[in-house]
């Protein structure tokens, strides 16, 4: 998500201005809010040295509003949420201190969004009204440890919001919660199942996508109803997502535009945008309501902003990077708000194959000139998460210098329904990492890879370095900010995460084997090749230790590796200059495991008892 637009919002009275932010890699990584006014021109909103991110739940949440022409937004350096007009100097609205702000929403003159206050594992999150006018805030809502999508109903009266509590995580099971706005007693509209986003369709009635059967559809809840399952109706019965795992509070699945319901929805391998015209209708009656606008792009952003005649949103597709799109909900005339990004030449612009090997998903970017080639397995984190096939400027760097890429949507990724992602429950270091060696495997069977190497960041660069000691498989392994100690990351991990292990491998102390069967750190004896170790020495999600203990490790076996660190990076690299180096240093190693000269980039030397051999 860091390199593309986050959140969008279509602006003005007559919907003619739309808002969004934007990644600046060249300005120390900040993310700038921008705004394209009626004449169609691009114009920064917020001011050089401000930064519009916050660290709720450490993955952040959204971060900004536009409000009658003025920006509200969470600031990255001190947490403090601040209002301005475009261009001008902000002024704070919450008082200075620990707390954090995030998933932001505006009612009248307030803002209302989640507050997080302590450290470490003694944070505590409510509800808080902020007054647009500088008075001071009020906490409103302090129900559950974790809470997300504050929504006030249209009269004014209600407020619904999502919460839950440890050991689960959002997509494991929610509450979806209504209470009147000037307190009392709460009322849970849904429980058990992931509730991820909800919205008023009226005084009496809500939208939520939500999984009781398995997919992530949109239901209607009624608030009169004598019996919730008579109050509850899947307005979208399909074994389709219409949700996905809510890493960052704030995600927008759905929006509403008039009468009518636009949402993004589909499988990891593909997600449309649609319209339901008459939400209620049965969607696979003949002359379905549900009606595709969004052709020619294949995955869209958890972000969308509508209003009664426009949908904006962020999408790609395998040909296009994520840029910003309006789509005209009647006639599906769309333009491109964002500045067009510059491309490579198209012949060195792989195109993604999506397959599916013995029942994993994976999306190949093949190198130009056919023939077996050297091939990385792209992991992604999470672990609950996924890959879509869509242009990957970061694959191309790779398949244009001969290298091809298999993207894994192992056993536990979103997008395939509940049962898939499940597959990984009590099996971290198991599922992800026989799925990643099946298309390993395959890759090599069918001729298509010489030799391949694995990668990935965050969980992904646990599945990386548990293969490389355990599949035998992988000629070498990348880990961006990897996870290499489980049982000794449970400890010291943030909040949010903290219990998070106990659906992937098991409850502490209980399952304490399983921790130690799977740590690579405590079996990296059984490396398959060398590991290049990356990470940002501000991280809070994965502290540094974890790859300084894998690499010790590898030398007391008398494996090989690389380790480099960066000062001001977090949990995922937003700076030009580290991006640059990254890249350049993983190509180096790839030359260095796969036997070919990289004159393009730095060299890179390996520790270990074979030195850079």
């Amino acid at each position: 998500m860091t390199d593309r637009p986050q959140w969008v919002e279509i602006s003005g009275d007559s919907g003619d201005e739309v808002w969004w932010d934007e990644p600046r890699p060249h300005e120390g990584g900040r993310r700038c809010v921008v705004r394209r006014t009626a004449a169609g021109t691009v114009e920064d909103v917020l001011p050089q040295g401000w930064n519009a991110r916050n660290r709720v739940i450490e993955y952040g949440g959204r971060s900004w509003r536009a409000h009658r022409g003025r920006l509200v937004f969470t600031n990255w350096a001190d947490g403090r949420v601040y209002v301005c007009s475009p261009g001008a100097e902000p002024a704070p609205l919450t008082p200075e201190g620990p707390a954090r702000y995030g998933d932001l929403v505006v009612h009248g003159d307030e803002v209302w969004c989640v507050r997080e206050t302590g450290t470490a594992r003694d944070v505590r999150r409510d509800i808080v009204a902020v007054p647009l006018d500088g008075s001071p805030l009020r906490s409103v809502i302090n129900s559950h440890h974790f809470l997300m999508n504050p929504r006030i109903s249209p009269d004014g009266r209600q407020i619904a919001w999502i919460g839950w509590n440890h050991p689960d995580m959002p997509w494991d099971a929610t509450e979806l919660c209504v209470a009147p706005i000037e307190g009392g007693p709460h009322r849970v509209l849904l429980g058990g199942a992931s509730t991820v986003q909800a919205e008023w369709r009226d005084a009496d009635g809500l939208y939520a996508v939500t999984d009781p059967t398995g997919w992530w559809n949109i239901h209607l809840i009624e608030l009169d109803g004598v019996e919730l399952d008579s109050a509850t109706r899947d307005l979208t019965p399909l074994p389709l997502e219409f949700g996905d795992a809510t890493w960052k509070l704030g995600s927008v699945f759905f929006a509403l535009a008039g009468e009518r319901i636009v949402a993004t929805y589909g499988t990891a391998d593909e997600r449309r945008l649609g319209v339901l015209d008459a939400p209620g209708s049965p969607i696979d009656a003949p002359g379905s309501p549900m009606r595709d606008i969004g052709d020619g792009y294949t995955a869209w952003a958890p972000t969308l902003s509508a209003d009664g005649t426009h949908v904006v949103g962020v999408a790609a597709s395998p040909y296009k990077p994520y840029e910003v799109v309006r789509i005209d909900l009647e006639t599906g005339e769309r333009a491109v708000l964002s500045p067009e990004k510059p491309l490579p030449p198209a012949e060195l612009l792989p195109t993604p194959e999506p397959v599916t090997i013995d029942g994993v998903h994976a999306h190949l970017y093949a190198p130009p000139g056919g023939g077996p080639s050297p091939y990385v397995v792209f992991v992604h984190g999470g672990p609950t998460g996924s890959v879509a096939p869509v242009l990957d400027l970061e694959a191309a760097y790779f398949t244009s210098r001969g290298i091809g890429v298999a993207k894994v949507n192992y056993g536990g990724s979103t997008g395939y329904g509940r049962a898939y992602r499940e597959r990984l429950r009590h099996n971290w270091g198991v599922v992800d990492v026989k799925d990643s060696e099946t298309v390993a495997r395959w890759l090599v069977e069918s001729g298509r890879a010489e030799k391949v190497a694995i990668r990935g960041g965050s969980a992904g660069g646990w599945t990386s370095m548990a293969a490389l000691v355990r599949s035998g498989v992988f000629c070498g392994a990348v880990a961006h900010y990897g996870i290499s100690d489980p049982e000794g990351w449970a400890a010291e991990t943030h909040d949010f995460e903290s219990r998070y292990l106990d659906g992937l491998i098991g409850p502490l102390p209980e399952t304490r084997q399983r921790y130690l069967d799977r740590s690579p750190e405590l079996h990296a004896a059984g490396a398959s090749g060398p590991a290049l170790l990356m990470h940002g020495l501000e991280d809070k999600v994965v502290d540094p230790s974890q790859s300084e203990r894998f690499a010790a490790a590898l030398e007391r076996h008398g494996g090989r590796w690389a380790y480099l660190t960066f000062p001001g990076e977090q949990h995922g690299w937003r700076r030009e200059e580290t991006i640059v180096t990254v890249l350049e240093t993983e190509l180096a190693f790839y030359g260095l495991i796969f036997g070919f000269p990289t004159p393009e980039v730095p060299p890179l030397a390996l520790e270990g008892l074979e030195g850079s051999a």
